[in-house]
């Protein structure tokens, strides 16, 4: 009996220690499952509003990108349009230019908008579309005129809009690419007011040269 009594308590010790063990085991478990959600519970609620933030870009910036890209793109398609139909070589070499200068920075732009999440055209707009339609009709120097006339006023307001932008833009990469273009636009705008000066000039002086050959034609009849 004492021998038997022994044993049953070793047997009671031994259950009670297993039970202790398991006890430590599970509270361990959940405990470390507690404090995990506590961790990423905080995590959680900062990181989410500052990515929105940092993704995040104002209405103003928004359209100002979408409106360089069309532009941009519009001004390499006409410009490649010039290198095959302009009559003047003066035109020929400008839209050479036109198409150079504007691929570069439409990659630069592109690659910007990505990398904010904003979506920029992929083809002409309307307007875009009307002006190629209308110059794709022209030759010689119809076209000359045409095509100069219109990248004086295009790069008048593209001038303007990359000058709001770098001065007051929200976005810093957007202001910095706005800065740094400014002064590769200002150079088109000089360059098309004088190409477009010497494509008019160079219409008025045919036209006057052709004027007094046509009208003495007519009088000796008498």
């Amino acid at each position: 009996m004492p021998h038997s009594k022994h044993r049953l308590t070793q047997l009671c010790t031994a259950i009670l220690a297993l039970g202790l063990a398991a006890g430590v085991s599970a509270q361990d478990k959940s405990y470390g499952g507690s404090t995990a959600t506590p961790k990423t519970q905080p995590g959680a609620t900062t990181n989410t509003p500052s990515t929105k933030q940092d993704g995040a870009m104002s209405s103003g910036d928004k359209k100002f990108m979408e409106k360089a890209a069309a532009g941009g793109m519009a001004e390499v398609e006409l410009g490649q349009l010039a290198q095959q139909k302009a009559y003047s070589d003066q035109v020929k070499q400008f839209g050479a230019r036109m198409a150079q200068d504007h691929s570069k920075a439409n990659e630069e732009l592109k690659q910007l908008a990505t990398s904010k999440g904003v979506q920029v055209p992929a083809s002409l707009d309307k307007d875009a579309q009307k002006d190629k339609a209308k110059l794709e009709k022209l030759s010689g120097a119809d076209f000359d005129r045409e095509y100069m006339k219109m990248m004086v006023d295009d790069h008048k307001d593209d001038v303007s809009a990359f000058e709001k932008t770098a001065k007051s833009g929200k976005d810093p990469e957007l202001k910095s690419f706005a800065a740094k273009t400014l002064p590769t636009l200002q150079e088109h705008k000089q360059l098309a007011q004088t190409t477009y000066a010497a494509v008019k000039q160079t219409k008025k002086s045919a036209s006057s040269e052709t004027m007094p050959a046509t009208k003495p034609a007519t009088k000796p009849s008498n």
